[in-house]
């Protein structure tokens, strides 16, 4: 039986929602980000334990079927975004139709109309977050965050950056370094 939990969107989501499972005496085929595969067909009090586990961890339970297809969107785009190795070379509408088998039309509107934002400000949000992430690591300079990220330039990452954040990437490297003291300073 196929299960669609909402908010779950990283590896310690996972952990949490297979602890939960083990305490329920659920056995489970795959955790994956938003979605479970449980062997056994869950009975109304079952469900409705596992509805309270997961909400004391932050999670909810899914029964909509829009809701499911709002959270299978941002899963794809979390999982382009933050953990693929690179991002795709095509438009992320035909990436994202292709991997859900839905008209990407649909699926924006869909989106939007529950999330009160689009897929591209939603895809927009998690980019400069993981390029945060890429400055703080500080294991690659801009250029080489720029063509990770799949920006057409620099000064187009640094222009979406700013408009996001504020700041510009470097404004904001330098904010982290300075945040930091050495420990021979304290």
């Amino acid at each position: 039986m196929k299960l669609y939990i909402k908010y779950m969107v990283s590896s310690r989501c996972k952990m949490m929602v297979k602890e939960a499972l083990k305490e329920l005496g659920l056995h489970f085929i795959v955790v994956d980000l938003g979605v479970v595969d449980v062997m056994e067909e869950l009975s109304g009090e079952q469900k409705a334990a596992l509805q309270s586990l997961l909400f004391n961890a932050g999670l909810e339970l899914m029964d909509d079927k829009k809701a499911m297809l709002i959270e299978k969107i941002k899963k794809v785009i979390i999982e382009m975004v933050h953990h693929a190795v690179e991002l795709p070379k095509t438009n992320f509408s035909d990436f994202i139709s292709k991997k859900l088998d839905y008209d990407y039309t649909y699926l924006a509107n869909l989106f939007s109309e529950v999330q009160g934002t689009t897929i591209e400000q939603y895809i927009i949000s998690h980019k400069i977050e993981r390029i945060k992430e890429l400055i703080v690591y500080g294991e690659m300079n801009i250029t080489e965050i720029a063509n990770k990220m799949n920006y057409s330039s620099v000064a187009h990452l640094s222009s979406q950056f700013k408009k996001a954040t504020g700041l510009t990437p470097s404004h904001f490297k330098q904010l982290k370094e300075k945040r930091r003291i050495p420990i021979e300073e304290l």
